[in-house]
């Protein structure tokens, strides 16, 4: 009798550790509803229309990855579908967001899947090293454009141009 117990006990562990999120898992989505949460009042925090109100405001600004969540979820006017009600109930609740992360992974495992970009050390890099695609992407971090850059060395000039205004250097 003992052993179909342990089994049974096993079984519903396993399934609990399943749902759990590993470190570093669903970091696009854990990250921006903490920022989501500490950005709320406390007047807003109770209110899951409240805080759907707010998260479809801070999606307005919102780029890449971060950008993507909020399609997903529904935050954009062209998302096609929303879950949002999923995210702002829970939020509603004061479940922490890894929480609602591993409840909206269940229904769309696409939000999970969202990781960011690994940052590029401006400090130490060779910008000779880096692919034109790499160049590209830190002026657009940067919102700068660089309209007659033609070869790899322009968008070098470019940054080293904005390094500057962009890359602080401690003392």
């Amino acid at each position: 009798i003992m052993s179909w117990q342990f089994c049974l006990l096993a079984f519903v562990a396993a399934l609990s550790t399943a749902a759990a999120l590993k470190e570093g898992e669903c970091e696009v989505c854990v990250k921006y509803l903490t920022k989501l949460s500490e950005s709320l009042s406390s007047e807003e925090k109770g209110t899951p229309a409240k805080i759907e109100k707010k998260f479809k405001e801070i999606c307005k600004t919102a780029k890449g990855k971060e950008n993507r969540f909020c399609y997903y979820l529904g935050g954009l006017e062209e998302s096609a579908t929303g879950i949002l009600s999923e995210m702002s109930k829970p939020l509603s609740w004061s479940l922490p967001p890894m929480k609602v992360c591993e409840k909206l992974k269940k229904k769309d495992t696409q939000i999970c899947d969202l990781k960011y970009d690994k940052q590029i050390d401006l400090k130490n890099v060779d910008l000779k090293k880096l692919k034109v695609r790499d160049l590209k992407k830190i002026l657009n971090d940067w919102d700068e454009t660089c309209d007659d850059c033609l070869e790899k060395g322009d968008y070098i000039r470019r940054i080293e141009q904005l390094k500057p205004k962009y890359v602080k250097s401690e003392l």
